[in-house]
């Protein structure tokens, strides 16, 4: 009987703490409908690499709002990472099951299917190990992202927030760093090449000219007048 009630005392005690958890996240999501997220959880655990070799490490990173940023990489990288970006509520089931089925035949993870709020969802709170918890985590919190923001908002965070280099995160700090220009002056060229980097941003940053970036560029830019974005 005591084992019993301890056991029951630790599973309230767990439940509680699930929940607290969630307000957290909750909270933090309802904040950022304002206010710019300074960090997420992948940008401190990179920089937390980079200076266990280099003390003085810093990130590349600035923020700047949506109207700041081309709308050729808005178009980009909804073609690139989530089409139907403006149409679902946070989950593509079709690309999902799709993602399911081809990492069956190959027997691993080689597709992912995640939409653009469940990126954000990951990269602004979550490690990127993956088990099935941390992927219930990141569904729960793609829901309060999509009930508590725009498509724009969701956007216009992810856009400022993903890595795309060695240290390099953010639209502005990216178009800076590859082009030596400012996010809002990127040409449909340039964006396109910018959302085919996403996937393996520290790879593309040391491997530039490689003929599969440029092909995926080159299909990328045929794609993007197919999308629309957020207004």
């Amino acid at each position: 009987m005591r084992i019993g009630r301890i056991l029951w005392r630790v599973f309230l005690l767990a439940i509680v703490a699930v929940g607290l958890l969630q307000v957290w996240f909750l909270a933090h999501v309802m904040w950022w409908q304002q206010v710019p997220p300074k960090q997420t959880a992948f940008m401190s655990s990179r920089l937390s690499e980079l200076r266990a070799n280099d003390s003085d490490a810093e990130l590349h990173h600035q923020w700047v709002d949506y109207a700041q940023i081309s709308p050729h990489l808005k178009r980009a990288v909804i073609a690139s990472e989530d089409s139907l970006f403006t149409q679902h509520q946070g989950f593509d089931w079709e690309s999902l099951e799709k993602a399911w089925q081809r990492n069956q035949r190959q027997g691993r993870v080689v597709l992912g299917g995640s939409t653009i709020s469940q990126q954000l969802a990951k990269n602004l709170f979550l490690s990127g190990q993956r088990s099935m918890l941390r992927k219930g985590q990141e569904a729960v919190i793609t829901v309060m992202l999509e009930g508590s923001m725009s498509k724009r908002r969701i956007l216009e965070i992810y856009l400022n927030m993903i890595e795309w280099g060695d240290g390099v995160y953010g639209a502005e700090a990216a178009a800076r760093h590859y082009f030596k220009k400012s996010a809002a002056q990127l040409t449909p060229y340039e964006a396109a090449r910018l959302a085919a980097m996403i996937p393996r941003p520290r790879f593309y940053d040391r491997n530039r000219y490689t003929s599969s970036l440029a092909r995926k560029t080159g299909v990328i830019q045929r794609r993007m007048r197919q999308v629309s974005i957020p207004r």
